[in-house]
């Protein structure tokens, strides 16, 4: 079942060549992979035939409700977001306790998270609790639990996943509706190539039109026409951003992110990193390990 959800977020993604692996078991997972399997390979030969190039999708967690509970779980404090999305008032908000908003579906989760704060003073968790808004609509969260060291308070996040074009602005929007079916598949396989391979060197332009059956001036002309950017630019900003998410959602040393980004000194990465974000590496937040 992993895998098949792991599927499903490729393809929400924009990854279409992505493939469960077959097993030797007959069961019905076996039968939903091969299905989501030829689903990905009809999505990537209905592209490729349509003349236009998809660009992969980056995620990213983002807060939406945030609210405070005192030790006997009364609601204390919240964000604007938590007023509109759960469709209380702020006066009504802050008089319940939370328990009073907690479906059935999630009764038994929720009391059990509420013995395990009683006996950790530094309780953490994330799980998913379903809640009854303003209006009775049962609303399924993903919230961050967290219990404030030397504090008698809870705080509740619920995350949100939002997909963000990793491309942004370099996607050439003019060309959006100009499909080249003839070098449409080679691009892809092309830029494919370059978001898998992040950690190695570039090939050449040269050696990229070999290894993808196409010539120096078709690979240039089609990033141009379907990325509006060179192929260099596109493989360096991509590095960028793997750093950038890597620096900011674990604590590996700023030097083995380097390395793993595919620059070949420090003084490049930090160089390069600076120039396209305007601040330094070391000026993220880390996890727990700062350089």
């Amino acid at each position: 079942m992993k895998n098949v959800y792991q599927m499903l977020f490729e393809l929400a993604t924009g990854n279409l060549a992505f493939r469960i692996e077959p097993t030797e078991s007959n069961d019905e997972i076996e039968e939903i992979s091969s299905v989501l399997n030829i689903l990905g390979l009809t999505l990537q030969n209905t592209t490729a035939k349509s003349g236009y190039v998809i660009p992969y999708y980056n995620y990213q967690s983002v807060i939406q409700n945030t609210l405070i509970l005192s030790k006997d779980y009364n609601i204390k404090s919240f964000n604007a977001l938590a007023i509109k999305n759960l469709g209380y008032s702020p006066g009504k908000l802050n008089k319940m306790i939370f328990d009073d908003i907690i479906a059935q579906q999630s009764s038994d989760a929720w009391r059990s998270i509420k013995e395990e704060i009683q006996n950790n003073e530094e309780y953490h968790s994330t799980v998913q609790l379903v809640l009854i808004s303003g209006n009775k609509k049962l609303l399924p969260l993903h919230f961050t639990i967290s219990k404030l060291l030397n504090q008698n308070e809870i705080i509740l996040t619920s995350l949100t996943t939002v997909l963000q074009d990793s491309l942004g602005d370099t996607f050439n929007s003019n060309n959006k509706l100009t499909p080249r079916p003839k070098d449409s598949e080679i691009i892809q396989n092309v830029y494919n190539y370059i978001l898998n391979n992040l950690e190695e060197p570039l090939p050449s332009v040269k050696d990229l039109a070999k290894m993808f059956g196409s010539n120096e001036f078709k690979l240039k002309e089609g990033f141009r026409h379907f990325f509006n950017t060179s192929i260099y630019k596109l493989y360096n900003e991509e590095r960028l951003k793997k750093a950038h998410n890597l620096i900011e959602k674990t604590d590996l040393s700023l030097k083995e992110i380097c390395f793993m980004c595919g620059f070949n000194s420090y003084l490049n990465f930090y160089k390069a990193f600076k120039k396209n974000y305007r601040y330094s590496p070391s000026e993220l937040n880390r996890p727990s390990r700062m350089e």
